[in-house]
């Protein structure tokens, strides 16, 4: 089995949505586009990417949002080292259609007290749900690795949940473990590294805001 060294998850660039959330009134989610600070924080991380891949091979993973295929064209890489896939497993937390932005900022507090894994939008979904399908995509990538020629990198491009919810699902976190950290900035990465021992560690942590309230304390 042909295991990467490493697996690099990227959040997007600032769309129009992280800019004015009244947008989503108007336009579809998916469709949303990057705003120029958006397109310059993906021009930047890939620089980054490019120094980390360092002229080697790259299966690539983009969520079929508007915001995550323009994040991925900004970062240049070199289009004879990279296999392109569009994953819709790995899209953002679906919140419903057209969203009344007093609605969803209300829905958002009742998340906030509710949890942010066990939450259900009303006409969307749950952390839960998005965190089943990731579970479903990570069966296709480890499928993916028994190819011998298989590349030494995997790159996600994806959405700050996701994206913890595909450590949690990786690392085994718990529930109290993810609702106590924050999602990444846009267009931050967050690297798998494999070490000597087969195992695979986190280059660096999501920023915690505090500790996790478990369920198993002795009273």
């Amino acid at each position: 089995m042909a295991r990467p060294r490493r697996i690099v998850l990227v959040r997007h660039g600032e769309s129009v949505g992280n800019a004015d959330d009244s947008v989503y009134e108007r336009e579809p989610d998916h469709a949303l586009r990057l705003t120029e600070r958006g397109w310059q924080q993906a021009e930047a991380a890939g620089e980054r990417l490019r120094e980390l891949f360092d002229g080697e091979r790259v299966s690539v993973y983009v969520s079929p949002y508007r915001r995550t295929h323009e994040t991925f064209r900004a970062f240049r890489l070199p289009p004879e080292l990279v296999r392109v896939r569009e994953e819709p497993r790995l899209r953002e937390q679906d919140w419903g259609n057209w969203q009344d932005r007093d609605e969803v900022r209300l829905q958002k507090a009742y998340r906030d007290a509710y949890g942010h894994f066990f939450y259900r939008f009303a006409q969307g979904e749950s952390g839960a749900d998005v965190y089943d399908r990731v579970g479903a995509f990570l069966e296709s990538l480890y499928r993916s690795f028994e190819a011998p020629d298989h590349p030494p990198n995997v790159l996600l491009v994806t959405h700050g949940l996701t994206m913890r919810l595909f450590c949690m699902r990786w690392f085994h976190w718990t529930v109290a473990e993810f609702e106590a950290l924050s999602n990444p900035g846009n267009a931050e990465l967050r690297t798998l590294l494999i070490g000597d021992d087969g195992r695979y560690t986190l280059d660096r942590p999501f920023v915690r805001w505090r500790e996790p309230e478990t369920y198993d304390q002795t009273r």
